[in-house]
């Protein structure tokens, strides 16, 4: 039987392992699209760079949508909570600065998802720098503000 949606159970079984590729989800609390406005999704960026600058992560590939954020990293010290609890921490602090808002930012679970197979990481930062065609904002990823790849795409 599948825990309900939200349910601490949903972190059982939940594992960080050193060098392993993570696809990673956070969503704003009430789907809220913030990150339309300016400055908020580079303060999400510049975070995550951060993190990769401060060797907590290799980042692979990131875009940040109007109300989530999904990005493909390398963990490389810490656990996946210590990791999202420090980005959304301080984004959520950074970004409630930048709008002139208080309280809650994101929501408080997160999606991963461990990628098994290093021939498959391409097709998966593919398939995330795609977020935006799929949600109808721009034809071309290229062509969409708030993304970032290490590989040339």
């Amino acid at each position: 039987m599948k825990p309900p949606k939200g349910s601490h159970l949903l972190r059982k079984g939940r594992t960080s392992i050193r060098g392993q590729y993570y696809v990673l989800t956070t969503v704003v609390l009430e789907r809220k699209p913030v990150f339309s406005r300016p400055g908020a999704a580079e303060a999400v960026l510049s975070s995550l760079n951060w993190l990769e600058r401060k060797e907590k992560i290799v980042l692979e590939c990131a875009v940040v949508m109007p109300d989530h954020l999904h990005f493909v990293a390398e963990l490389r010290s810490g656990t996946l909570a210590q990791l999202m609890q420090s980005l959304k921490s301080y984004t959520a602090q950074k970004v409630n600065h930048l709008l002139d808002r208080r309280g809650a930012f994101w929501q408080s679970q997160y999606h991963d998802h461990a990628i098994r197979k290093e021939e498959v990481l391409k097709d998966i930062i593919i398939y995330c720098l795609n977020n935006p065609v799929r949600a109808k904002l721009v034809q071309d990823f290229h062509d969409y503000p708030y993304w970032y790849c290490r590989w040339p795409v």
